[in-house]
Formats: structure tokens, C-alpha cells, sequence
């Protein structure tokens, strides 16, 4: 190997241990973070305790309230949303508690 090739591949490696060494410490430094206040509650509604079980991991009451609604948006649209979670961002929903979900949100919202 020439003197230029081992200093090409002596500065890639560097390189690497360098961006290592900041990755392995930004992932080491703790995070702080202040949750802003709701400013919403959850509407009592049939099955309230179901969907606070399932979706109140993700979503607060600020982001649910602020969802379409009247008379377009009732039980094919949160049918729609509730699917979304499930097939697109894997919510952990039992497919026992989706009818009851979509039920909450479509009497409630």
C-alpha cells in the first residue's frame, strides 16, 4: 500500500471512530423535556376506559379534539383513523377493542 493510500484509509478510519464516539455520546446524554399542559379533557363517552387504555400512549386529548368533525366525519371516519393506527403506525390495538374505540370516538366526537 502506498504512503497516500495508508493516509487516505488511516483519515477514513479516524473519520469513523470520531462519528462513533459522538453518536455513542449524544445516545448516552440524558433528555429533558417538559410535556406542555392539555387543554382538553376526554368527553365522557361509551367506552371511554377502552380507548384511554389503547390510545392515550400516543395521543392526548388536545390532538383528538382537534380531528374533523359533524356529520362527514362520524363512524367510517374514525373507523378509517383507528385502521390507520393499527396497519400504518402498529398501534397495539386488540381487535376486539377497535368497534368499541371507533364507537367512543364516532358518539363522542
Amino acid at each position: 500500500m502506498s504512503a497516500s493510500a495508508l493516509r487516505i484509509a488511516c483519515g477514513a478510519l479516524l473519520a469513523l471512530l470520531a462519528v462513533a464516539a459522538i453518536s455513542a455520546a449524544v445516545r448516552a446524554s440524558p433528555v429533558d423535556y417538559q410535556l406542555p399542559e392539555e387543554t382538553t379533557a376526554f368527553r365522557p363517552g361509551p367506552n371511554l376506559d377502552v380507548m384511554l387504555a389503547n390510545c392515550t400512549a400516543c395521543h392526548s386529548s388536545d390532538y383528538i379534539s382537534t380531528q374533523p368533525q359533524g356529520p362527514r366525519f362520524k363512524k367510517d371516519f374514525w373507523q378509517a383513523e383507528v385502521t390507520k393506527m393499527i396497519k400504518v403506525y402498529g398501534a397495539p390495538i386488540d381487535d376486539a377493542d377497535v368497534g368499541k374505540i371507533v364507537e367512543y370516538l364516532t358518539a363522542t366526537y
